[in-house]
């Protein structure tokens, strides 16, 4: 990417590299910043490259994932695109199709945001030390617009709708802890046109928008 002449600013926790980063990136377009990325004030972002569209790629610490993105993906900034190696199990999650084994709460989250594409897969084997899993590449391009909803709300309740997987929607949001009755529920899946009977994982992320705006406020 530096050779190509991109506006490079890296982030590294490990301080112990920064001898060797001054050996080995002789490059004017380059700036490393050694930083714990899930403490660092995302401002940055906004000094370095102003207005311009940002593009994230990383190759992710696997426990750390999660976090690393989310904080990501609420970032009120232009990040336009990340592209992020991770743990295939993950990038499988990320990616999944509704009514599938690894659709789930995780898959509805980062749908809000963006639309994520499986790009491949690259295999233990390539490693050295060979890790233990797989992993998978994906791209993930921010949505400009997004429906302006509670998120706290929205996704609590994919989360109960995720908690028992093989309840009902209406019996895993009954016994969540929202504080409310089934008729109460059943009342907001109907306005929402979404059978009581049907399972959460069966529910798109647009459904579950849907039955975020009108289910009760239970806080």
């Amino acid at each position: 990417m530096a050779l190509r002449g991109a506006n490079i600013l890296s982030v590294e926790i490990d301080e112990n590299l920064k001898e060797i980063h001054k050996e080995t990136l002789n490059y004017d377009n380059v700036e490393v910043v050694f930083q714990d990325f899930l403490k660092m004030d995302l401002g940055i972002l906004k000094e370095h490259f102003k207005d311009k569209p940002i593009k994230v790629v990383a190759n992710l610490p696997y426990y750390v994932t999660t976090p690393i993105l989310t904080k990501l993906l609420e970032y009120e900034g232009n990040i336009e695109s990340i592209t992020v190696m991770v743990q295939k199990e993950v990038a499988d999650r990320f990616t999944a199709k509704v009514g599938t084994k690894d659709y789930g709460s995780l898959t509805v989250f980062i749908n809000y945001y963006a639309d994520a594409k499986y790009e491949f897969s690259v295999p233990k084997t390539v490693f050295m030390p060979k890790p233990r899993v797989d992993s998978g590449v994906v791209k993930f391009k921010l949505k400009n617009k997004r429906e302006e909803i509670d998120k706290e709300k929205m996704f609590r309740i994919v989360r109960a709708s995720f908690s028992k997987r093989r309840k009902t929607i209406l019996n895993a949001l009954s016994t969540y802890g929202f504080n409310l009755d089934k008729v109460q529920i059943k009342e907001a899946l109907s306005l929402s046109g979404i059978d009581p009977e049907r399972r959460g994982e069966t529910l798109s992320p647009e459904e579950f928008m849907v039955l975020a705006i009108n289910f009760p406020d239970w806080r």
